[in-house]
């Protein structure tokens, strides 16, 4: 059986850096959306997890080092477009920015509720409900899919891109995370904030044809 360095095409004594974009190029080649296949896409998740984790080679180490969310049932999501804020000059640090957005004249794509089922990421609930929300590698590898969380709480799996200094401003990805609170206020689409554009992978064929890119 392949180590998780031999998935990942990388070096044992590789660095973080290097951990990482191998994780993103491998996610790009083996993702379903663009011609892999679902058991090889699942493997590099799970190498990268063991590698980022430090589980390989400890045979003490059990699970598959993913976090299960918590048992919770139709959490309500209020979400605001970021690119609504410029037109209306408003600010990721105003504490009453949704009740703003609430009683502004708002389109559906800019602001709204919907709930998310139990195994939905808020990606796909946001898609299910015809919402047409910016995503690339639909993997943890980039920022395409990142939102702000304003109020509530939203899980996180193991295996993302992410660094430190954003998770704790609240950035999550929405193609991997669900809300873990009755109640959840995000702000989508702030793939363009400082620090994020590095982050980001190409867009998505599906996104450039309906316009998301």
């Amino acid at each position: 059986m392949d180590s998780p360095f031999d998935v990942l095409r990388i070096d044992p004594t590789a660095d973080e850096e290097e951990i990482e974009q191998a994780y993103r190029r491998r996610v790009l080649e083996t993702h379903p959306d663009r011609g892999g296949s679902t058991s090889e896409f699942q493997l590099v998740r799970t190498a990268y997890e063991d590698v980022v984790s430090g589980r390989y080679g400890d045979p003490d180490a059990g699970g598959n080092g993913v976090e299960e969310p918590p048992e919770r049932t139709d959490p309500k999501v209020e979400y605001l477009n970021y690119e609504a804020l410029d037109d209306f000059g408003w600010s990721l640090d105003d504490d009453d920015l949704f009740e703003k957005a609430s009683a502004a004249d708002l389109d559906a794509e800019d602001y709204g509720r919907f709930l998310v089922e139990p195994n939905e990421t808020l990606l796909q609930a946001a898609e299910n409900r015809g919402f047409k929300w910016p995503y690339a590698c639909r993997g943890g590898a980039c920022a395409n899919c990142a939102v702000a969380i304003c109020g509530g709480e939203m899980s996180m799996p193991g295996d993302h891109i992410l660094p430190a200094e954003l998770t704790d401003r609240g950035i999550r990805l929405s193609c991997g995370g669900t809300p873990t609170t009755e109640e959840l206020q995000v702000v989508y689409n702030v793939k363009s904030l400082p620090n994020l554009d590095e982050l980001r992978l190409p867009p998505h064929p599906f996104e450039l044809a309906h316009g998301r890119g």
